[in-house]
């Protein structure tokens, strides 16, 4: 970079606008074992709050393996909370596509929400436009310490620095998986509480409540395996955000990159998940195309992981990698794969995302070289400029030295005096690379017609939000009427199709299904007495329940032809757990629609409920029950798209159906045999019985609003 360039702040007011701040301590997680580990060492010393930001988090992954009990993520948060009452942790996940479902967790939020202590919130976020995502991948630890990086904390992402084709700990959830490259920036100070303003505000927007900052702690939560590699430098945080929901779009790291690639004088060297970003791909275009210019160094996987992957974004890839080469008309190129002896098909999945520029400019976040994570998903990169300063040029040499020493089978040392010597990567990574472990050059696979022909960019890497019309127009199934009643005329169609799908739903259901007749008296009893003689009695009561609560059958006529079938102690019990795994389904059902679509099921006014069980949890589920101010399956939908645990859910829903169900039992006695033989006796009796359940429910009721008062205030 020219003298000009170095005596004004890379990070200029009038030109940048992330948010600078400054690191008390840092320093660099290289591979997942260092990560994992100091993640657990610091959250261990967490007093007040953990903030977990990520694209995909799962609740089996072990962080310290080859210990004596290798304990998962989830039991590690469990016993925190357990351990320290002020502890609250939050966990902030995408709400992420179908085509993603086999390589997550399964009902995550219920590991989560349910089988873990109730100050563990998981949630899952889908506040982002149509294909974007929550790519952020950050943890904070009592606003004192953070992590940002490539890292999620899930499964197929921990390994050691050497990368061997076999190691016994690279294992998840039974299945051996292939070597894994991937960096961190740990770090404290002003940043970690800059970090949890984020975190904070990305938790609201999800979710709708506010958090406030934790109390400041007296514990130092710095991972006791964990060198300091700098400290007391600023450093910048950059974002990529979608405008969306009345937020403004932030473009940070995008801008960050492309200035980096303009005023890098020698060399550039990065790391990445991808390799498709039209902006970025120009300006590398435009720096190989300068007479004198930076040599490039781009290290990436040798192929895309998964099948889908590389039939897109591998496509994508190979595109953008022969734009390069074109451009490279003074040889200063190298698109290469780190590879080591013994993989045979295996590849080590390059999954860092990194850039240094001379020995000037840093960044490390989450942020791919993909159009998606330079515009509308949710991006956060850390970023270093050195501005001329000695000690802030060894810290980013001293990285880039540290990568290659590890891709080279090397070490720091031999690499600095290498460049030293040469002054030219491309000269060092040819000569110190062994036989043992390289960076070999990424060939170009496949006809050059066929993923040129692809217009993948649209589903796989777009640049923007995708709407219904690009979508329709993708498939073939765009409309040919004209441009001023398109709109409306889509969205006619959608309704009709949907609504037509409903009525015929809803018709087949009770025209060819005995709910036809379930709202009869005399069916009811003659059900009552089929199902008492059955030998698969639970199994008909249980799947009637979940079958009803689906369909939205009014919940009390199913308790009351269980009291009808089995009397009073059995059938509250049966009664109890049909509500229970009933409620569950919907509540489920809720989870999977979301709360946008339950929006439109029930009604702007039943949504509203959503914030207030966010707020007050299973006694806020038990009130609503024995004060029902909304269908059963809609209150149980409502929970399910909002923010209350799975656990919390069950426990009010079991609380706050028992007055009821008790009620109707007690009741069930004179009701039948006034329904058998209707006379004054027995209608005396049921009148008596109506009244001992009335004021069982009015007892219950009673109880809860007091203990509500109380919490509450």
């Amino acid at each position: 970079m020219n003298n000009k360039q170095r005596q004004e702040p890379f990070f200029n007011r009038d030109e940048n606008y992330g948010l600078l701040t400054s690191a008390e301590r840092a320093a660099f997680l290289i591979d997942g074992e260092d990560y994992y580990r100091a993640v657990a060492e610091a959250c261990e010393q967490a007093q007040r709050a953990i903030y977990i930001l990520g694209w995909d988090v799962d609740s089996r992954v072990r962080l310290r393996r080859g210990d004596k009990e290798e304990e998962t993520f989830g039991q590690l948060t469990d016993r925190l909370a357990r351990e320290n009452p002020q502890l609250q942790i939050y966990m902030l996940e995408w709400d992420f596509a179908v085509f993603y479902s086999l390589e997550r967790e399964f009902w995550s939020q219920l590991s989560f929400g349910w089988m873990i202590h109730e100050r563990v919130r998981f949630e899952l976020d889908d506040m982002h436009p149509l294909g974007g995502s929550q790519h952020q991948k950050i943890v904070v630890v009592d606003d004192q310490l953070a992590f940002v990086g490539g890292f999620d904390l899930a499964s197929f992402r921990w390994d050691t620095s050497a990368h061997l084709p076999q190691h016994p700990q690279r294992s998840d959830n039974d299945q051996p998986y292939g070597p894994v490259h991937d960096a961190q920036l740990l770090v404290t100070g002003e940043v970690a509480h800059k970090l949890g303003e984020i975190a904070r505000r990305r938790w609201e927007r999800a979710t709708g409540e506010n958090l406030s900052p934790p109390e400041q702690g007296a514990s130092d939560p710095w991972p006791a395996s964990v060198s300091v590699d700098f400290s007391r430098q600023p450093l910048e945080i950059l974002q990529t955000m979608p405008a969306y929901g009345g937020d403004p779009e932030l473009r940070e790291i995008e801008g960050f990159y492309l200035q980096a690639i303009e005023q890098a004088e020698k060399f550039l060297y990065l790391e990445n998940q991808y390799l498709t970003s039209h902006r970025i791909g120009r300006a590398l275009e435009d720096s190989l195309r300068k007479a004198q210019g930076p040599e490039i160094v781009l290290v990436l996987p040798r192929h895309c992981p998964g099948w889908l992957e590389e039939a897109t974004m591998g496509v994508l890839r190979n595109r953008l990698h022969q734009r390069l080469l074109d451009a490279d008309q003074h040889q200063r190129l190298l698109i290469c794969y780190p590879d080591r002896d013994g993989l045979e098909d295996a590849v080590i999945i390059v999954h860092s995302k990194l850039l240094v520029a001379d020995d000037q400019l840093l960044t490390l976040g989450s942020a791919n070289l993909s159009n998606r994570s330079m515009s509308f998903d949710s991006e956060c990169n850390l970023a270093l400029a050195a501005d001329g300063d000695a000690e802030r040029c060894k810290i980013i040499a001293g990285l880039r030295d540290r990568l290659l020493a590890e891709h080279l089978g090397s070490t720091q040392q031999q690499v600095a005096a290498a460049i030293r010597e040469t002054g030219s990567l491309l000269t060092v990574i040819g000569r110190l690379g062994s036989g043992e472990r390289s960076l070999k050059e990424l060939p170009l696979e496949g006809d050059r017609s066929d993923w040129q022909a692809l217009p993948g960019e649209l589903v796989a890497d777009p640049e923007k939000p995708i709407g219904l019309e690009q979508l329709l127009d993708y498939f073939g199934l765009a409309s040919t009427a004209p441009p001023e009643d398109e709109q409306r005329n889509r969205r006619k169609g959608w309704y009709f199709l949907l609504a037509l799908f409903s009525v015929l739903l809803l018709g087949a259901l009770w025209r060819w299904s005995p709910l036809n007749q379930w709202l009869d008296v005399a069916s009811l009893l003659a059900a009552a007495d089929y199902v008492r003689e059955s030998p698969m009695t639970v199994p008909i009561v249980l799947g009637v329940y979940l079958l009803g609560s689906c369909l939205m059958f009014p919940i009390n006529l199913l308790i009351l032809a269980t009291a009808l079938s089995f009397g009073s102690i059995s059938g509250f019990f049966l009664a109890l757990s049909g509500s229970l795994l009933g409620g569950l389904a919907s509540y489920l059902l809720g989870r999977w629609l979301g709360r946008d679509a339950v929006q439109k099921l029930a009604g702007k006014k039943i949504n509203q409920l959503s914030r207030k069980l966010a707020r007050r949890g299973w006694l806020t589920i038990a009130l609503i029950r024995i004060v029902p101010i909304a269908p059963f399956t809609i209150v149980n939908m409502v929970a399910g798209a909002s923010h209350i645990s799975a656990r919390s859910f069950i426990i009010g829903t079991a609380v706050g159906m028992c007055p009821g169900i008790l009620a109707i039992m007690i009741f069930e006695e004179g009701l039948e045999r006034a329904l058998r033989n209707p006379d004054w006796q027995t209608l005396r009796l049921a009148v008596l019985a109506l009244l001992g359940g009335l004021m069982v429910f009015l007892a219950g009721r009673q109880l809860l609003l007091k203990k509500s008062k109380i919490d509450h205030g």
